[in-house]
């Protein structure tokens, strides 16, 4: 039987590809991260060429190969079969997929739900729900025709619980959770897996200040493992999924909240804004 530990090796043979959009920070430069120390060839894309190039020396650097960039807006689909096609043309195949770009502060966050614009809407719905629609039509192709793939997901707590501040963000990561689902259901048999992580509330970065350590603090005073989330600590969970280690697993949902949805975000009684006002001061 093969160890544990060589089935979440991606280094092969034959070597794995994964392209990881929103790749140049925070959770998704951290799964990249992850991906490429195992051995995968790592596409990273986002929407600014500067942040790009700079992960991907950053990464470069640490697993001592260089990463493909392609500048991509996910919310045009043109843009997302680009994606795809660039990683098998310089790869010529295309092994893991994972749909991390999203923005939670997109036009509309704090408004509410009679307030919000049409293009306040639609631009939260586009980057996360319709980029991860996209980027995973074009993936399938690749991977239907090699019989075999990985598609990871990246939703948000914000989809599962009742979020009045930002109701866009938290329909559109709902329909990530529901369509990992569906995908998962149609490709089954065609060796194509298809998994979601859920996280909660995540440090994107390490706090450049006292007073934003601070924030952090005061944040984590409301999650039931008592702190926020790291980005690194997302890596290991997407390797798990995008690897053998995984086979058996298509179709789930595995949240990394420190127990955020099981206790609530907040003590009983305290409404979401509320949480919000003491979180930050």
């Amino acid at each position: 039987m093969t160890p544990v530990q060589d089935r979440l090796r991606l280094d092969g043979p034959p070597r794995r590809v994964a392209v990881v959009t929103g790749g140049s920070r925070g959770l998704g430069r951290e799964m990249a991260r992850s991906l490429a120390l195992a051995g995968a060839e790592v596409c990273i894309a986002s929407r600014t060429a500067a942040q790009l190039e700079a992960a991907a020396a950053f990464l470069a650097e640490e697993c001592g190969r260089e990463l493909l960039t392609v500048v991509t807006d996910v919310r045009e689909s043109a843009d997302c079969e680009r994606l795809i096609a660039a990683a098998v043309e310089r790869f010529g195949k295309l092994d893991i997929l994972i749909n991390n770009a999203g923005i939670g502060d997109a036009p509309g966050r704090g408004k509410a739900v009679w307030e919000l614009a049409d293009e306040d809407w639609l631009d939260g719905i586009a980057v996360n729900l319709h980029g991860t629609f996209w980027c995973t039509r074009a993936a399938l192709a690749p991977m239907r025709e090699r019989g075999a793939g990985a598609i990871l997901n990246i939703a948000s707590g914000m989809g599962m619980r009742a979020t009045p501040q930002s109701p866009a963000y938290a329909a559109a990561k709902a329909g990530v959770i529901s369509l990992t689902q569906s995908v998962a259901a149609a490709v089954a048999r065609d060796g194509v897996r298809v998994n979601c992580i859920t996280p909660g509330l995540v440090a994107q970065s390490p706090p450049a200040t006292e007073e934003a350590a601070e924030a952090i603090r005061q944040r984590g005073r409301f999650i039931t493992a008592r702190r926020l989330g790291e980005a690194w600590e997302l890596g290991p969970l997407a390797l798990f999924l995008c690897s053998d280690a995984s086979a058996y697993v298509t179709g789930a949902n595995y949240c990394i909240d420190g127990g955020g949805l099981a206790g609530g975000v907040a003590p009983t009684g305290w409404a979401q804004d509320e949480v919000e006002a003491a979180a930050n001061g």
